[in-house]
């Protein structure tokens, strides 16, 4: 017999100094056409106004899907996330940046996909947008499916995008990494041991790109690249720079 929890997605969100932008992303979530879903925001000790927001929010929509996980100091989004993962109930795990936007159909699409394909990982499409969230027309495609190998060389798995499903894969597994890019670096430790990313080749999410500092500075984003090659894959120079080359130019060619 099938519980609420068999249906029900866990949104992890992790909330740092985003208070221009946390109520568009929470209203995001709750105008979705299903209704199955937590909204977990791992307030992660924001310095400006974000927490009030949320609280504020919070009291006047009195929606007990929404939850409020506060962290007693900064750790990083990485922690977040996985704070946010050991409290999630839900059977799918699906990720959202605290600044970025999901069309109201997206957990709809997303989890008939993900259930059509009986996959344990799921991504789909998503457009650049202006830091006022308007898309610029500028919309990523995703292939049909990515492997280890191939998502070495292909980095369109964009963390906003994300769907797991805790039935195929073991909830441990999806801890991310502390280490810059920790995004990356759990997908390639999922397909190393052996999943499938399935993707789902519909616009389904604004990727605000005004709000990312740390995106905005492309050689610091080089470098955490870089890092993943050679630390956390353990790839030696030439191998690093093989599928560094293939990684820069689709970079480049997402962003023109």
């Amino acid at each position: 017999m099938e519980t609420k929890e068999d249906n029900l997605v866990s949104v992890i969100v992790p909330v740092y100094n985003v208070e221009k932008y946390i109520v568009e992303t929470m209203e995001c979530v709750r105008r979705q056409t299903v209704s199955c879903w937590e909204l977990l925001l791992v307030e992660d000790a924001s310095t400006d106004g974000t927490r009030q927001r949320i609280q504020d929010y919070m009291d006047k929509a009195q929606d007990e899907r929404i939850r409020l996980i506060c962290q007693p100091a900064n750790r990083g989004a990485a922690n977040a996330r996985n704070l946010g993962l050991k409290e999630a109930k839900g059977r799918y795990i699906a990720f959202l940046d605290a600044d970025d936007l999901w069309e109201p159909v997206k957990l709809e699409r997303e989890l008939a996909f993900i259930r059509e394909k009986k996959a344990a990982f799921a991504f789909t499409g998503y457009e650049f947008a202006d830091e006022k969230g308007r898309g610029l027309g500028k919309i990523v495609k995703v292939p049909e499916t990515l492997n280890y190998k191939q998502a070495l060389k292909n980095t369109t798995i964009f963390t906003t995008t994300v769907m797991f499903d805790t039935e195929r894969i073991d909830k441990a597994l999806l801890e991310m990494p502390v280490i810059k890019s920790e995004d990356t670096a759990l997908w390639w430790k999922v397909l190393r041991n052996g999943y499938i990313a399935y993707g789902l080749n519909e616009n389904l999410v604004k990727y605000r790109r005004g709000g990312k500092s740390l995106s905005s500075n492309k050689l610091e984003a080089m470098g955490r690249i870089w890092n993943l090659y050679r630390n956390a894959e353990g790839m030696g120079i030439l191998d690093s720079a093989w599928h560094f080359c293939f990684w820069a130019v689709g970079a480049v060619r997402r962003r023109i």
